[in-house]
């Protein structure tokens, strides 16, 4: 791995850190509306298991959405615009917070109803696998949406096919308010792919690097002809599940712990102690993704709010 591409994926966890932050205090001024559930804490996540695929290869995933897309190549500029509602956004915004996508990027988009994009992850593997391309469909979902239907039915299908999927777990420790072992009866997630001859693994998604192998090691196999694949990546999330979440269900000392173990912090010690980059360097990363956080803004700010006529359009597909 190249220095530059080390110092890309430290600019792009960064940059996502700074966005988030950025909509926090939009929101709280009003010009964000609607529901904004933020990555602070993720990061590595995304960008690890990301920065892992081919351009080929497609990405969904639901509405926790921001840094999947930053990851995925969308402009820090047409996300801010769209979960401001200007006609610059990404989805000319109409879709908001839960609702980024950029089918050009085979990013297919962040999807608001828990669990509802897993058969359309399923779908699109089986179309890839219908024409005999070689991508691989990579699905990630929270922990919660392990306890519905469209999983088990999604996960059954696609192990029935042996579709090219690697569905992705983000296991931060809650479902909304519920921690998961209150709500699932085992409490290892990657536990439930056995129940369809399924190969599963558990990685720390705190750590970027480790995320990367364990990703990219079954992207391949995947993409080799092995079947689906479940990967488990636990994780935190600093914030609440959402900006009106007064956060009761879990205690300081515990988000104080997993902060400790920011992915940031860990990503920035790993390439000072490896000599990869040096501390003035990443400084200026920082200052570089504040740059690219504070245009975005200016950019969104000055763009126009969609006109009336816009809500007819893209409706239906044009034959």
């Amino acid at each position: 791995m190249e220095k530059t591409e080390h110092l890309k994926l430290y600019h792009e966890m960064v940059v996502i850190r700074r966005m988030e932050e950025k909509s926090a205090e939009l929101y709280q001024q009003g010009k964000i509306g609607g529901f904004l559930h933020l990555y602070i804490g993720q990061e590595a996540v995304s960008t690890g298991l990301i920065s892992m695929r081919r351009p080929e290869d497609r990405v969904i995933t639901a509405y926790r959405d921001h840094g999947v897309a930053i990851n995925c190549g969308l402009s820090a500029r047409e996300v801010v615009a769209e979960l401001m509602g200007k006609a610059t956004g990404c989805s000319k915004g109409k879709g908001g917070s839960m609702h980024l996508a950029d089918v050009s990027k085979n990013f297919w988009g962040g999807h608001a109803i828990v669990g509802a994009h897993l058969p359309i992850a399923t779908g699109l593997a089986l179309g890839d696998a219908y024409r005999g391309n070689k991508a691989v469909t990579i699905c990630m979902f929270g922990d919660g949406a392990t306890n519905i239907g469209y999983f088990h039915e999604a996960l059954n299908m696609s192990a029935v096919w042996k579709l090219p999927v690697l569905w992705v777990c983000e296991n931060n420790q809650y479902g909304m308010g519920t921690a998961v072992d209150r709500a699932s009866a085992v409490s290892e997630i990657a536990q439930k792919a056995s129940g369809y001859g399924m190969p599963a693994m558990r990685v720390d998604g705190m750590d970027l690097m480790a995320v990367r192998k364990v990703a990219g090691e079954m992207i391949e196999q995947i993409r080799a002809g092995g079947g689906p694949m479940l990967l488990e990546i636990l994780t935190y999330r600093f914030r609440g599940h959402s900006m009106g979440d007064p956060e009761r269900y879990r205690k300081p000392e515990e988000v104080h712990h997993w902060q400790e173990n920011d992915p940031i912090g860990i990503y920035r010690k790993y390439l000072i102690d490896q000599k990869i980059a040096s501390q003035a360097e990443l400084d200026q990363l920082d200052d570089d993704a504040q740059a690219v956080v504070d245009d975005a803004v200016a950019f969104a700010e000055a763009s126009p709010e969609p006109a009336p006529e816009d809500l007819y359009k893209n409706i239906y597909v044009e034959a």
